[in-house]
């Protein structure tokens, strides 16, 4: 009888594990169809779409990491497997949907594509995706020879060495004088002693430097320029593709100025499919208020300036940090890198202020275009944790180069105070060696469309004013009586002058005044962040204040001209959003939203009424004003006012303003 029952459960176990199976093996079809279908749209549409803009941060490096469940035997194996004609000219590789699955493990390695890469030559041929003017252009016969330095860890076979046969393939004989890889630990087993003879068959000296235990970027990158022998040092991220003609435009701009650090136009390598796909050429590089680097279209006299000749080389205020050229004696003068940085992070930004404070330049040459491999997310960690090891290390470039900026860096940046009193007496003395000028002149002179805090701009809040509780806002309503006599008749900028001094003085005494306050105010906030462009950007509102006064969401700045802007360069605007109703095309109210700054674009200036307490809009000549919504609206599950502009009305109290000073610094 138990005989018979045992059987009896075993038979039914068997019948279950089978119908599991079956199920399991039907998900798994789905999903790969699923994903097959979407990746064919994909790779189809990417050739065709409109250029996307470059990711906002270069050249991640960060530290030993996890990548799941892969055995050490899977990991160390190398799959370079090249299939004729696939990749060629930059194109996407298609992968077939039988492969998905494998490519999906082997995505989890280095978190991009290694199948598509493994099945493109390593000497596949890129599009010219230089402008016409460019591919003419003549340089000097004799130019300075270069050490090209790429630091890796654990890259991939076909990704490493695609970069370096970019190089080699695009690059006139005799100016590389040698290629130094130098790898930071790597435990991959083909990266060892297979690397090391197939470089010795390359037509050009390229030496191997290894590091015991990682270090990090800045002591690999000292470590191959202290090997270099070349006249010029020319950094590399290990996963790039030089295109046609990238390294002459770098070499003569150089040789013109030993004191010019020149960057390449950075296009885009597309982790999915490795397609190569061109950049727009008039980005420059700078940064947000955490100090996160950015990419910002240029600002418009200088795209003036680009109509004349579209060749000529631009500056920027900071560069990306992962490929440059610089005079290998001019980088040690200027004192290479802060060996202190550690692992990853703020290297570009210490050597983009040290360049400029210091007699240096940093220029884009738009004739050279190197792509880069961009990820959505890295296969690693930072040893001791990504947001520590970030922040110290900022915390070090603030220190040493922002001066008064400093203050508003730590006081604003939650988890970086603890960093305010590093020892950085070495760099501070180097500084003070190389005679190097303040931030404030870096800010003026170098880069005079940014829009950090500075003494003559506001800086705060901007809420309404509710009259029924005006005993809250008394201290401020007193103010603005005073400031009104003496204003009243002077023209837009003069009047923000004077507005921006008086209530730069009056901090304490308003900030005291508004934290006895018996209501929570709502505050106007930046937009959040556009996925797509990596910038916060769109429609505006008003939500509750945060009770601390130090959330950089909520703090805006307005210079003398009346522009509204806040971080990552956007400016307050306006916008008719339309609709078709049957044949008659029907405009609605301007609504508020947050757009690129401009340094003319007329919906952008604002002035305020301190008598009445109007934000207006001054542009093309309207004369609308700020106002906000009668009632709440639900918006990504907050309640929020939204705002429009409507005719200016004394007696409507939706109209009525508060710029609430806040101390930067």
């Amino acid at each position: 009888m138990m005989f018979r029952l045992r059987v009896k459960i075993f038979y039914v176990y068997i019948i279950i594990s089978f119908m599991f199976s079956v199920y399991l093996f039907y998900l798994i079809s789905k999903y790969s169809f699923e994903k097959f279908i979407n990746y064919q749209r994909h790779v189809r549409s990417s050739k065709y779409q409109d250029r996307p803009r470059i990711p906002q941060i270069v050249g991640h490096y960060v530290g030993v990491g996890s990548v799941g469940n892969l055995s050490k035997d899977f990991m160390n194996s190398n799959n370079f497997d090249p299939m004729p004609g696939v990749g060629e000219n930059g194109d996407p590789v298609v992968i077939q949907a039988k492969d998905l699955l494998r490519m999906q493990q082997l995505f989890q390695i280095n978190r991009y594509n290694l199948l598509a890469s493994d099945r493109i030559a390593l000497n596949r041929s890129l599009p010219d995706v230089r402008k016409p003017k460019c591919a003419v252009k003549q340089y000097p016969s004799k130019l300075p020879t270069t050490s090209i330095i790429i630091v890796f860890h654990n890259e991939a076979w076909s990704v490493l060495l695609r970069t370096v046969w970019s190089a080699i393939n695009r690059s006139p004989k005799g100016l590389i004088r040698e290629i130094l890889l130098v790898d930071d630990a790597s435990d991959r087993r083909f990266l060892k002693r297979e690397l090391d003879n197939y470089v010795q068959k390359l037509p050009i000296s390229v030496t191997i430097l290894r590091l015991s235990q990682r270090e990090g970027l800045v002591a690999a990158r000292l470590l191959g320029a202290r090997m270099a022998t070349g006249d010029t040092l020319t950094f590399l991220d290990a996963h790039c593709e030089c295109s046609p003609g990238w390294l002459e435009p770098l070499l003569a701009r150089v040789q013109e100025n030993p004191k010019k650090v020149v960057c390449p136009v950075i296009d885009i390598i597309s982790d999915d499919n490795f397609s190569y796909i061109k950049s727009f050429e008039f980005h420059w590089g700078a940064f947000n208020w955490p100090l996160h680097f950015r990419w910002y279209t240029l600002s418009d006299e200088e795209l003036a300036e680009r109509r004349k000749d579209t060749t000529t080389p631009f500056k920027t205020p900071a560069m990306a940090g992962g490929l440059f050229t610089i005079n290998r004696k001019y980088f040690f003068d200027i004192g290479a890198y802060d060996e202190r940085l550690k692992i990853w992070g703020g290297d570009n930004l210490e050597m983009s202020f040290r360049v400029w404070q210091c007699g240096g330049e940093i220029e884009i040459a738009p004739c050279s275009h190197v792509g880069h491999l961009f990820r959505k997310s890295s296969p690693y960690t930072f040893p001791g944790g990504v947001t520590g090891i970030l922040n110290e290390n900022l915390a070090r470039v603030a220190l040493v180069w922002m001066d008064d900026w400093a203050k508003f860096f730590f006081k604003f940046n939650k988890g970086t105070e603890e960093f305010k009193s590093l020892n950085v007496s070495n760099r501070l003395a180097l500084k003070r060696s190389l005679n190097c000028k303040s931030f404030d002149w870096y800010l003026r002179r170098v880069w005079p469309q940014n829009f950090f805090p500075a003494p003559n701009k506001f800086f705060g809040r901007i809420q309404p004013i509710d009259l029924t509780a005006s005993f809250d806002y008394q201290e401020y309503l007193t103010l603005m009586k005073k400031i009104t006599l003496i204003i009243k008749h002077l023209n837009p900028e003069l009047q923000w002058k004077f507005l921006i001094k008086y209530l730069t003085e009056n901090v304490r005494r308003i900030g005291d005044a508004m934290k006895a306050a018996k209501h929570t105010p709502f505050c106007l906030h930046k937009p959040k962040t556009n996925a797509a462009i990596n910038q916060p950007y769109g429609q505006c509102f008003l939500q509750k204040c945060s009770l601390l006064i130090n959330v950089l969401d909520e703090q805006f700045v307005i210079d003398d001209y009346g522009r509204i802007m806040t971080d990552e360069g956007i400016c307050l605007d306006s916008y008719r959003r339309t609709t078709i109703d049957g044949e008659e095309l029907v405009e609605g109210v301007r609504k508020i939203k947050m757009v690129t700054c401009g340094s003319q674009k007329p919906n952008q200036r604002w002035i305020y009424e301190t008598d009445t307490y109007h934000l207006k809009n001054i542009g093309a000549g309207v004369t609308d004003c700020l106002e906000r919504s009668a009632t709440l609206v639900r918006e990504d599950g907050e309640d929020k006012y939204e705002l429009f502009l409507g005719p200016c009305d004394v007696r409507n109290e939706l109209q009525k303003w508060m710029l609430f000073p806040v101390a930067w610094k």
